[in-house]
């Protein structure tokens, strides 16, 4: 959840802290380990943090790491195939996340923000590859006359 709804690696998600965390304004401090760039104040959508509220009660309260092992490539595909999901990637996640950005309308610059991209055209070519215009265009197609 917190990968779909922030757009995180799967290594910043890993590097997590309880400090990171700002439950009163819904965002996250993070730290690319990719980039080594900062966002100061990310935000996170309300059913992730109430989640994430839930796990960090359940922790014992000296522990700043919010997850205590590293999210393996073997431990992600047994989750996978738990779900019947046999050709998913993490990354996907990520892919996911700016996709369903664009395809809301939310705007390039926003877009390349929130996953921390060095360019738009980063961005639009891997991330947001259904421009929401092309999009919006299509929808308006008297298909279901045709029919």
């Amino acid at each position: 959840m917190l990968a779909l709804g922030t757009g995180l690696r799967r290594g910043d998600i890993e590097s997590l802290k309880i400090s990171d965390i700002d439950h009163e304004r819904n965002c996250i401090t993070t730290t690319s380990k990719k980039t080594r760039k900062s966002m100061g104040s990310r935000p996170v959508p309300t059913p992730v943090m109430i989640e994430l509220r839930k796990y960090v009660n359940g922790l014992n309260s000296e522990r700043e790491k919010r997850f205590n092992d590293n999210f393996s490539h073997k431990r992600w595909r047994k989750i996978c195939d738990d779900a019947g999901l046999t050709d998913l990637k993490f990354y996907d996640l990520r892919k996911t996340f700016g996709s369903m950005l664009a395809q809301r309308g939310v705007s390039t610059a926003v877009t390349q923000r929130l996953p921390e991209h060095s360019s738009s055209t980063l961005t639009n070519k891997i991330y947001t590859n259904v421009d929401p215009v092309f999009r919006q265009s299509v929808d308006r197609l008297p298909i279901k006359r045709w029919l």
